[in-house]
């Protein structure tokens, strides 16, 4: 089964498998291995235009990409 998710908020439309890639992408950049990803947590916030993610339990208030 293909199952999509959207967010709408304010006139913008939000792809969360689009939050999953780049939150994917950033532990990648950061010279990490994908296999060594065993949990991620994304928490969107919209009316800041944020997605915060925590990897493997550690997170940060820094941890963030615009959406």
């Amino acid at each position: 089964m293909k199952t999509d998710l959207f967010v709408e908020f304010a006139g913008k439309q939000i792809d969360t498998k689009q939050l999953l890639d780049t939150a994917k992408e950033i532990w990648k950049n950061d010279g990490n291995k994908v296999k060594d990803l065993q949990s991620l947590e994304l928490y969107l916030k919209p009316e800041e235009s944020k997605c915060y993610y925590v990897f493997n339990g550690e997170g940060s208030s820094d941890s963030y990409f615009g959406i």
